[in-house]
Parts: C-alpha cells; sequence; structure tokens
C-alpha cells in the first residue's frame, strides 16, 4: 500500500463538510473518518484540518460547540449549518461532474 494521499484544499472542504453532515465531530474524529473510510488513503493533517475547519466556519457552513470528547476531553464539536448543507449538496454536484469527466478523458485512447 502506498502513503497516504495529500489533498488539496476545496477537496478538504468537502470531505469536512461530508463528515460533520453526519453527526457533529471534533477535530480529530473529522480525521479519523476521514482516514477511516477512505482505508487510509485519504490523511488529513493537523495543518490542513484546523485552517479549514476555520475557514468553513467564518463562511458560516459549519459551526462549533464546546463540548467533551470521548476520552473526557474539552473539544470543540463541528456540525454543519444550513447554509453549510446547501453548499455540499452543490459541491458534491459539482465533484461527481468533474470526476466523470476526468473518467471520460482517462479512458479515451
Amino acid at each position: 500500500m502506498g502513503k497516504p494521499t495529500d489533498l488539496v484544499q476545496g477537496t478538504v472542504d468537502l470531505l469536512i463538510l461530508k463528515t460533520v453532515a453526519l453527526w457533529p465531530a471534533h477535530g480529530w474524529a473529522i480525521a479519523q473518518r476521514i482516514r477511516q473510510v477512505s482505508k487510509n488513503v485519504l490523511q488529513v493533517n493537523q495543518g490542513a484540518l484546523y485552517p479549514a475547519l476555520h475557514r468553513l466556519e467564518q463562511q458560516g457552513w459549519i459551526r462549533a460547540e464546546w463540548g467533551e470528547s470521548e476520552n473526557n476531553r474539552r473539544a470543540k464539536f463541528y456540525s454543519l449549518t444550513r447554509a453549510g448543507r446547501k453548499y455540499l449538496q452543490q459541491e458534491e454536484a459539482n465533484w461527481e461532474r468533474l470526476s466523470a469527466a476526468i473518467g471520460l478523458v482517462l479512458k479515451t485512447t
């Protein structure tokens, strides 16, 4: 198996939004969920994760509330806002369109 893939900013945002759409989660749990679901292919490091969370919160697409993590530590839990859900739907559609087009190019001989 190769090393985990580094992700570009827009992709990180999309993965975070998709993850917190499921349930509120703190940063470490978001990164672990992405890693687990991708079978260790995608890895979001802290240097990309926390600036992205801050940026998404500033955009109004996620909100943060303090809570207690599973190991009894204080942590910010992030959840999707109504505007975030709408943005996520648009970005998922864009991603599907883009990946389908790239797939067509790659299959052309």
